[in-house]
């Protein structure tokens, strides 16, 4: 295999699909046949002249000839502003004049696609096009020519070759840009392959926004992105005269004049040609025979959905039997509504018209009652309950955003409103969640799936990035003190409220969460746990956070607790700062709230700032605002302290899965507990077949990734001696660093796998910190990275698009649990103070059972049994393993709510039980607790089991524990000499009874680890 087979390869499959193909010799000036006036010119300028008089034929020659001199003299001043240009005359047409017969002048356009009959255009794919530019001679692989406009640039790399990989192609049609301008011109889409991956692009993305292409014809198994798969998909005629014309679109930065280019990825191209064809079937009469039905495009959130909705109404706005129809945006919330239409009016041109904002409801009745034509934004608020129709025309299409919703009204309200104003109006629902199984009503307006993209996709073609998920909750203790003088003071004012009013004293008070969540002390502890996450987040990758209050109220009070640990974040000043406060507000509501409230304008303005990577405004606190609906790439970390559910949890954690540069992955941090909701949320999202898991544990995942990208680096060195970099001088570290670098190019291929494993560990320790295991890395990780940067000077190799520099993490300081002030004495409030409670005994758990303060016999058996699995671990590694699981695992369902108090102190009951039994296990079986240590461990290998017998096991055990009592010494964790003798005895002793039988050496080493542990009781 080599790259030119890859080429001969790709033309074969064009002419399959009826091009021509060519050698860019054969077009060459100095060709038998030249189609070139020189290298410099780029246009095929005959096959564009036939092309526009066969797709033209009303045009006369004066008129052809001017098309052809305007299409080959582009008239901006920048690369970005011609190729807008440049698509423009692609979608709607050449400009032209010319005179009659008569002698009149008269204004046309001059079409440059046949769209009605796409095979009828000029296909042409041609390899090794060089091009002049200058003083500059580049080579493009392959070329695709529409009408003789090069209109697509293929990069090609040897896929045999492991150094040639996709980056490379990206960082040459970079060059390409730079010395040969004049081809990029007319380009629609940039794409590059080595046969087995294909990614595609537009002229102004970033690497990260080259996306894998696969299959179009399935949106549940899309296939591998081949270069076959990307040809066929995408250059049948058809379709790809369907994606010139409705899946690119630019936009321009109205402070920078900055132009993107944006191009649809094969989901959204997919889902546009999907949603199309299932709008024209449900048409209803005159214009079909449909229910009016449109289907449901479930792309997850951060995939880019309403990109896809601007380029389905540009599709059904052209599509002839639609005859020019009235396309109507819906949402349920003003935000989100300013937020789409933002996307539409900087698309407009994909529209043909610039889409309008319904002001009221008198003014959406006056622009829905018109003959044709319109794009018109609504609320569903704005739909109010009438009479008559307002238009009983069919060729009306509702997008519907976040279609589910229960703000809709589908019974009684807005949306069924909506639909008795235009009944013949055909509806298609967008949502970024799926529907959830009881949810009735939302398909009986909308239909089926019509095209489902969903979160395995989506990490798969890297459109976004794995959420993942960490719970940090704040105990909440009752102050004693605090507490009497409460009910003191309530039973006063209760009592004069109740009996100013004639009633009688409510027999119970009812304490909102809301309350409990805002108290001054709870918040003081998550504003400190904030700061120090942040921070040690921002050492590693930098970024933006946003932290979810439930009440504007509760959003200021946490305000001020940041502040006052960090009073060089505020700024009165909008256009600075490091932290603020989102919400509306008015006057009315006092000089406080004014502080932080703020207009649209100023709102979009901190938008502005935060969305830019570089702006010091990092982090915002927001209690419903920016929750759905608004991407900001940069930020990673989102701390949650508002209870949420369903479609409203999972749309506010998808504002971290947005892809940015290096971002291997957005961070919630749970202060409140909703553990629960999220297992309800991910188990919707799976009954409605969705794949991939909407959020991953840190600890249940990137830390133990982390873990094994470090042992795998660990092995690759095998051996060699770094501990210079960390420990020695400033001669010691170089030293270090260079025979890192050494030992690397002595392997097999081992800078490659040396820079991977580098990478994937750096992105691993990204997610983790600042997981305390992180701590243990950190330093091995800075001299992987010092060795990394040391190989890529010697190369002088760019690599791929660089990652972010994680050299910070060496300056990590991970702080420790915080423990809350003022924790009462459990055993003493419960009652319990002068009793020896670590016995366990049945008097006392019976006592503890029947305690009529429920929260508190918790509490008071968790410690209990927290002290006890602590003691145990000092003696018995294999038993405590299990209780603290068990106890674990009771408590984290009861932090869930998913079982009562009651029913945790049942079960805790029964640990503390099984706890006692097991202290006094060992005397039953003969063996000292020592032993039975021993034993434990030797038993939890399961083929051991099988196959020794228990008496062997306990004669082991035996001989275990008396040999280690005798090699314990004072000094044994300090001389290696010792604990490797310790070792040795425990091998020889294992392997003179044959244990383990199936040979793990996981087997042996907990064993080893039993072993110490009892040394180090022994001589402490």
């Amino acid at each position: 295999m080599n790259e030119d087979r890859v080429e001969r390869a790709a033309l074969g499959w064009f002419e399959a699909l009826g091009f021509d193909t060519a050698h860019g010799a054969d077009l060459s000036p100095d060709a038998v046949s030249p189609q070139r006036g020189s290298f410099e010119q780029v246009v095929l300028e005959s096959r564009l002249r036939s092309i526009l008089r066969r797709v033209n034929p009303e045009l006369p020659d004066e008129a052809i000839e001017q098309a052809v001199r305007v299409v080959m003299r582009p008239p901006e001043p920048t690369l970005e502003q011609n190729n807008r240009w440049l698509h423009r005359l692609l979608r709607d047409g050449v400009d032209v004049e010319y005179r009659t017969a008569s002698g009149e002048t008269r204004g046309d356009k001059a079409r440059l696609l046949n769209t009605e009959h796409p095979a009828n255009n000029d296909w042409l794919a041609v390899n090794q096009f060089t091009v002049q530019c200058g003083n500059a001679t580049r080579r493009p692989d392959l070329v695709v020519f529409v009408n003789g406009l090069p209109l697509v640039v293929v990069e090609l790399k040897d896929p045999s070759n492991e150094q040639a990989d996709l980056w490379s192609a990206y960082r040459q049609l970079q060059d390409y840009k730079e010395k040969i301008p004049t081809l990029f011109t007319y380009n629609a889409l940039l794409a590059i392959s080595d046969g087995d991956r294909t990614r595609v692009g537009s002229l102004t993305a970033d690497a990260d926004r080259f996306a894998p292409w696969r299959a179009t014809d399935t949106d549940r198994m899309p296939g591998e992105p081949t270069l076959e798969t990307f040809i066929k998909g995408l250059f049948e005629p058809g379709a790809c005269v369907d994606y010139l014309r409705h899946c690119i679109t630019f936009e321009e930065d109205e402070r920078s004049g900055a132009i993107i280019k944006k191009v649809a990825a094969y989901h959204q191209f997919r889902a546009v040609r999907r949603a199309r064809a299932s709008v024209k079937k449900a048409l209803k009469a005159p214009a079909g025979r449909g229910d009016g039905r449109g289907g449901v495009i479930w792309h997850t959130q951060g995939s880019g959905k309403s990109l896809t909705m601007l380029m389905l109404a540009g599709a059904l706005i052209s599509d002839e039997q639609l005859a020019n129809p009235t396309v109507v945006v819906v949402t349920d919330r003003n935000d989100l509504d300013g937020q789409l239409f933002g996307t539409f009016a900087t698309g407009r041109a994909l529209l043909r018209q610039a889409p309008e904002q319904a002001e009221s409801r008198e003014d959406l009745s006056a622009r829905l009652n018109r003959a044709s034509g319109g794009v018109v934004f609504s609320t569903i608020q704005k739909f109010e309950e009438r009479g008559a129709a307002v238009s009983d025309r069919a060729n009306i299409v509702v997008l519907a955003d976040e279609a589910h919703r229960s703000q809709y009204g589908f019974l009684e309200g807005g949306a069924r409103w909506m639909r008795d104003a235009i009944p013949n109006a055909t509806f298609v629902g967008f949502t970024g969640t799926p529907l959830e199984g009881d949810d009735k009503s939302t398909p009986a307006v909308f239909g089926d799936y019509a095209d489902i993209y969903d979160i395995r996709q989506a990490i798969n073609d890297n459109a976004t990035v794995p959420i993942f998920y960490e719970m940090q909750l704040v105990k909440l203790v009752p102050d004693e003190q605090g507490v009497r003088e409460a009910e003191e003071e309530l039973q006063v004012r209760l009592a004069a409220e109740a009996d100013k009013a004639g009633q009688e004293v409510a027999p119970y008070i009812r304490v909102p969460l809301e309350q409990l969540v805002g108290a001054r002390e709870r918040l003081r502890q998550v504003a400190q746990q904030i700061v120090e996450h942040f921070e040690q987040r921002r050492q590693v990758i930098e970024g933006k956070g946003m932290a979810v209050c439930m009440s504007r109220t509760i959003c200021m009070d946490l305000y001020d607790q940041i502040i006052a640990l960090r009073p060089d974040w505020h700024a009165d000043d909008d256009e600075a700062g490091f932290i603020k406060v989102i919400m509306t507000g008015s006057a009315t509501e006092g000089e406080r709230v004014m502080q932080h409230a703020r207009t649209k304008a100023r709102r979009e303005a901190l938008a502005r700032r935060y969305k830019d990577p570089d702006d010091d405004l990092r982090l915002v606190i927001v209690c419903d605002m920016w929750l759905t609906g608004f991407d900001c790439p940069p930020m990673h970390t989102m701390y949650l302290d508002k209870p949420l559910a369903g479609h409203n949890l999972m749309q506010a954690i998808a504002r971290v899965n947005r892809v940015f540069g290096d971002k291997p992955g957005g961070v919630v941090v749970d202060f409140l507990g909703i553990a629960d909701q999220l297992r309800d949320a991910v188990q919707t999202y799976t009954q409605a077949g969705g794949e991939g898991r909407p959020v991953e544990d840190i600890q249940n995942e990137a830390v133990p990734l982390m873990e094994r990208q470090f042992e795998a680096l660990k092995d690759f060195f095998n051996g060699l001696d770094y501990s210079g970099f960390a420990d020695g001088n400033e001669a010691a570290q170089i030293r270090a660093v260079t025979a890192g670098a050494d030992y690397i190019f002595e392997q097999t291929d081992g800078k490659q796998r040396f820079m991977d494993m580098v990478t994937s560990l750096s992105k691993a320790f990204s997610l983790a910190v600042p997981r305390p295991e992180t701590e243990a890395i950190r330093d091995d990780l800075a001299y992987f990275q010092a060795v990394r940067a040391a190989i890529r000077k010697r190369l002088a190799d760019d690599g791929p698009p660089p990652g972010s520099d994680n050299r910070a993490a060496v300056r990590q300081v991970l702080s420790g649990a915080i423990a809350s002030d003022g924790v009462i004495d459990l055993f003493q409030a419960a009652g319990l103070g002068g009793q020896d409670v670590g016995i366990l005994s049945e008097e006392f758990l019976g006592q503890l059972a029947g305690m009529p303060q429920k929260n508190l016999a918790l509490e008071t058996l968790r410690k209990l049994l927290s002290d006890q699995i602590r003691s145990r671990e000092r003696v018995n590694i294999v038993q405590s393993q299990g209780f603290r699981e068990s106890l674990e695992a009771v408590l984290t369902r009861y932090t869930n709510r998913a079982i009562t108090t009651a029913q945790v102190i049942e079960e805790l009951i029964g640990l503390a039980r099984t706890i006692r039994d097991a202290v006094h296990r060992g005397e039953e079986t003969g063996l000292s607790e020592d032993e039975l240590a021993f034993y434990d461990a030797l038993a939890s290998n399961e083929s051991a089991r099988q196959v020794i017998a228990d008496e062997i096991l306990r004669q082991i055990a035996h001989e275990l524990s008396d040999r280690i009592k005798a090699k314990a010494t004072l000094d044994w964790t300090q001389r290696d000499s010792v604990r490797a003798d310790m070792r040795r005895t425990v091998r020889r002793l294992l392997a003179k009874y044959g244990y383990p039988p199936d040979a793990q050496e996981a087997a042996t080493q907990l064993v080893i680890r039993q072993a110490e542990l009892l040394a180090e009781n022994a001589v402490a």
